[in-house]
């Protein structure tokens, strides 16, 4: 008798999202969030602006999976077309901080500001599948599941890093993790029939960009960008 494929059950990453909180408070509490109870917070708007847009969208990545599951199907559209704009602010928001946190003459400008672009590449490549086929759950749900797991590299490595120091060696454990969840999600539904494709996407991607980080691989019309980038007067 044959049986079905297993099939990744997209409507509990809400559930799933929740841990992905308690990573982001464990990552960034010595440097962010326990500022705020010893009251030397001083970090400009742009942090706040960051970590409040932040906070939205992961939000909205544990509200809906549940939605989803309890049949609150017009609140989950609403909350949608909320994403049509909250989704431009989160990227402003990681524009804004990274441009607030480099200097033109800045050693290794292009690399340093490639760290915090990879991220909007990712997180946008992963939005746009989930909006142009927002009518086709399978790729709409991978999509926005492939925006919360961009959450992870910068708070699990913060976390390694205040365990093991500012090292390599907690980047690759980081990245490292990334790729087995990865790997694990391309596994699962190896024998499912349609959009299976998005997480080799993904993996892909963040394969690429690790890369040019980890070798110090310097492009020139990135390397322009970046310095044209600090000349603008945003921040």
């Amino acid at each position: 008798m044959a049986t079905s494929a297993p099939k990744i059950r997209f409507e509990l990453w809400g559930y799933y999202f929740l841990g992905l909180v308690l990573l982001i408070i464990l990552g960034f509490w010595p440097s962010y969030f326990s500022k705020f109870l010893t009251g030397t917070n001083d970090y400009k708007f742009y942090f706040h602006f960051h970590a409040a847009m932040m906070i939205l969208w992961l939000a909205t990545l544990v509200i809906q999976p549940i939605l989803i599951r309890k049949k609150r199907l017009k609140l989950h559209r609403l909350i949608g077309k909320i994403t049509y704009f909250l989704f431009p602010l989160v990227i402003i928001s990681i524009v804004l901080l990274a441009h607030s946190r480099h200097t033109l003459n800045e050693k290794d400008l292009g690399i340093n500001l490639f760290v915090p672009f990879k991220d909007i590449i990712i997180m946008g490549t992963a939005y746009f599948i989930a909006i142009r086929y927002r009518h086709n759950i399978d790729l709409h749900a991978r999509g926005m599941v492939a925006t919360g797991i961009v959450f992870i590299e910068p708070a699990l490595s913060r976390l390694a890093s205040n365990i093991l120091g500012p090292d390599l060696t907690a980047f690759l454990i980081t990245i490292g993790i990334i790729y087995a969840l990865l790997i694990g999600l391309i596994l699962r539904e190896r024998r499912q029939k349609r959009g299976r494709w998005l997480f080799p996407l993904i993996l892909g991607l963040y394969i690429v960009v690790h890369a040019i980080i980890i070798f110090d691989i310097h492009i020139a019309p990135w390397e322009a960008f970046a310095r044209w980038f600090e000349t603008l007067p945003i921040t």
